[in-house]
């Protein structure tokens, strides 16, 4: 296989059977929908959330189609209220939350020099304080319970420096950070907290929105000439959310080789 070809998709193996799995930013064509798949093939139950509440049922109706067990409910990451009515769903729906997956967060294209105080907080609200959210959130919920995986979205851009790039690149190295103190504080209760760091995921919807000369340029760096699928990136998310990944906690996993 030429290593600009995408692979074959894979199998399931049951790696998350019996799992309860809520999932931020899940609905469309990105990452996190291709999360929710995966998660669902390896035999977790799983619960959408997303702020487009048309896109959430299209994606929640698409696993039921193909007999998972999927549920959806609107969450704005933003508002703590909504945070709290997301868990309390899943409790209600599966009595614990095994997994939680951050997948939220919000990008854009701005020069420092030019940016407003409101992109870079907006960028920040979603991005970082989203999944400090859902993490506290979450810590709550497993910390007693004495088990659990947090997942976090993080990027290479929280590594590597990229022009126009300042409030997401501040708001991922602030995920990663996140990850790395969460792991410690909750790791004496057994509770793992680690992050996946992509670089250039392609999907319909990035492709409907960038520049088409911008995208040949992100994949002309890729390692393999090319940008990840989507559910290569969701195959890591689902080891680090499965037992494989047991001993692993406080790590942020890069999905490409563009990292110090």
């Amino acid at each position: 296989m030429e290593t600009n070809e995408t692979p074959t998709y894979p199998e399931g193996h049951n790696l998350l059977k019996g799992k309860s799995v809520v999932i931020t930013a899940a609905a469309g064509s990105g990452i996190g929908f291709a999360t929710a798949k995966r998660c669902a093939e390896e035999g977790a139950r799983v619960l959408l959330s997303d702020t487009h509440e048309n896109r959430l049922a299209e994606s929640v109706s698409s696993l039921q189609s193909k007999q998972f067990e999927a549920y959806g409910i609107p969450c704005d990451v933003t508002k703590e209220n909504e945070v709290q009515e997301l868990f309390n769903f899943a409790i209600t729906k599966f009595e614990t939350v095994d997994v939680m997956i951050n997948n939220a967060g919000l990008g854009g294209q701005s020069d420092l020099i030019n940016m407003a105080d409101e992109e870079w907080q907006k960028v920040l609200d979603v991005t970082l304080n989203g999944t400090m959210r859902c993490t506290r959130a979450a810590l709550r919920h497993m910390i007693p319970l004495q088990r659990g995986v947090i997942v976090n979205n993080a990027s290479v851009v929280g590594w590597r420096a990229q022009k126009g790039q300042c409030h997401y690149a501040a708001a991922k190295a602030g995920v990663m950070a996140l990850t790395r103190c969460a792991a410690m504080e909750a790791a004496d209760a057994g509770v793992r907290v680690n992050a996946v760091a992509p670089s250039f995921a392609s999907h319909p919807f990035l492709e409907k929105v960038s520049d088409p000369l911008l995208l040949e340029e992100l994949e002309a760096q890729e390692p393999f000439g090319r940008g990840a699928q989507p559910w290569e990136i969701a195959n890591i998310i689902v080891f680090l959310a499965s037992d494989l990944s047991s001993y692993m906690t406080g790590e942020c996993v890069s999905a490409s080789s563009q990292h110090p």
